[in-house]
């Protein structure tokens, strides 16, 4: 169906100044053991196309699930009639506005095989890692997930633009919760939010290391249980990657996204801390910090080749030697702003218009070691993976907690302990970055849960980032 809908809207003469056409098609699959127990797997496809039109200076725009002749003609109609009734009454003038015309073809990683997906393999699988979890009578709740999609998109304009791309991703989870003297304690694999996503096969669950992860996942929980609380004070915090997902993206993606500085999000988001004038001089980190928007890794989960608004996807340095370089922000709104800045006009899916959204947002790797990393603190905490967060709505003041702590002390790790959390505030934060981890200590991850907008979208966004050592941070626990 989206290639008829795509063959005759070639053929089309919509009779306006610009007009596009993005058809989406989404199928996945979840698989789910819950307590040892098979739930019943979940299916799900979506079809659907969304045309954007602009005429005469206005911007319109209407999502249709009707592809055939009749609904993409009205939906085209009902675009041009909403660009009609914002012209002259929006904030930007359309007609200073340049489209791109793109065209190209963008694989992702093994997203051109038609293998099956083994269920029947993948839940023998999950249930031995579930049992593997329930052995001790303390783990009271449980389960493994995996969730597969297979994502396609058309991009097709008036001016001859046509772009195909094609994405399977794959979702892995696991996490326990122990139980005992009236408190409990939940370790995860990745994240209680599926951290480990990526784009790829089967070969995501030996990266994200499934196999065994039961037994590990379960006897951490356990460990949390009998543990004493997380130290207070300001001290040298070491985040691993798990945690450095959250931080990355809370207090510099979402502080960077320039519909966020012109005050889109205003309403609903919130704003930034950031403004238009930091860029090309702020120092948003210590010279230690190296932060791109990098679409092309190809295992990354939000890696793709053209942005929703059809802008070629390249890597790009938001952030270098500590200096803020360049927003998170699409083509409209770096017209709108007079910046330059990244491919990242994105939507949720086809009944959604794109917004600036985060892609795949990385912090590079530095130079040292792991042991060296922690070789070099006197006193300080070792944290991983979140579990908690809460950040102003201009992303600046925050605090967040973790699922796992471990002591530092004269530069080697110590116990384990429970409820670690840390503040602080983006604009300062970030220059306390000491030393980052080496190319062994970096990990690919990321969130399918990021929301924004208005109506509210949910994308699926990448964080790679080394393990990164902060110096002087307010430290808590739980006490």
């Amino acid at each position: 169906m989206l290639d008829s809908a795509a063959r005759f809207f070639r053929d089309l003469d919509a009779g306006v100044d610009f007009c596009s056409l993005r058809l989406v098609e989404e199928v996945g699959e979840s698989l789910s053991v819950k307590n040892g127990v098979v739930e019943p797997p979940r299916r799900h496809r979506d079809l659907g196309a969304m045309v954007t039109v602009i005429h005469q200076g206005g911007y319109g725009y209407a999502a249709t699930s009707d592809l055939s002749e009749a609904g993409l003609l009205a939906a085209i109609a009902q675009a041009r009639q909403w660009a009609a009734t914002s012209r002259e009454r929006s904030v930007f003038d359309f007609s200073a506005y340049q489209p791109s015309h793109p065209r190209g073809r963008y694989i992702g990683r093994h997203a051109d095989t038609t293998a099956d997906w083994p269920r029947r393999e993948l839940l023998d699988r999950m249930l031995a890692e579930s049992a593997a979890c329930g052995r001790d009578p303390r783990i009271v709740d449980w389960s493994v997930n995996i969730e597969h999609l297979d994502v396609r998109q058309h991009y097709l304009t008036s001016g001859g633009g046509e772009v195909e791309q094609r994405f399977r991703m794959v979702i892995p989870g696991l996490m326990a919760t122990a139980f005992a003297d009236g408190e409990s304690q939940t370790r995860s694999l990745g994240g209680q939010y599926n951290g480990y996503c990526r784009q790829g096969g089967l070969d995501i669950l030996d990266a994200a290391g499934l196999d065994g992860s039961g037994a590990r996942v379960a006897d951490e929980a356990l460990q949390l249980l009998l543990a004493p609380n997380c130290p207070t004070g300001t001290m040298d915090l070491l985040l691993m990657p798990e945690q450095m997902m959250l931080q990355i993206h809370e207090s510099i993606g979402h502080p960077l996204e320039l519909d966020r500085i012109l005050g889109d999000e205003r309403n609903f988001a919130g704003t930034s801390f950031v403004g238009l004038d930091m860029f090309g001089h702020y120092r948003y980190g210590s010279e230690q910090l190296n932060v791109t928007f990098d679409p092309t890794l190809d295992e990354e989960f939000a890696s793709y080749g053209w942005d929703d608004d059809g802008s070629a996807a390249e890597k790009v340095w938001l952030i270098r030697d500590g200096i803020l370089l360049r927003p998170l922000g699409g083509a409209i709104s770096q017209a709108r702003a007079g910046l330059s800045g990244v491919a990242n006009s994105r939507a949720c899916n086809w009944n959604r218009p794109p917004i600036d959204r985060m892609a795949n947002l990385n912090i590079e790797p530095g130079d040292k070691p792991l042991s060296a990393l922690i070789g070099s603190i006197e006193r300080g905490v070792l944290m991983d993976t979140n579990v908690s967060w809460s950040i102003d709505d201009s992303r600046n003041k925050f605090q967040f907690g973790c699922e796992w702590g471990q002591l530092i002390e004269n530069g080697e790790l110590k116990g384990v302990v429970k409820n670690p959390g840390y503040r602080g505030v983006s604009a300062t934060f970030w220059r306390a970055l000491k030393a980052v981890g080496d190319r062994s200590t970096f990990t690919s991850m990321g969130t399918p849960f990021c929301g924004k907008g208005e109506p509210s979208q949910v994308v699926r966004v990448g964080h790679a980032a080394p393990a990164c050592l902060f110096d002087r941070i307010e430290v808590f626990g739980g006490a």
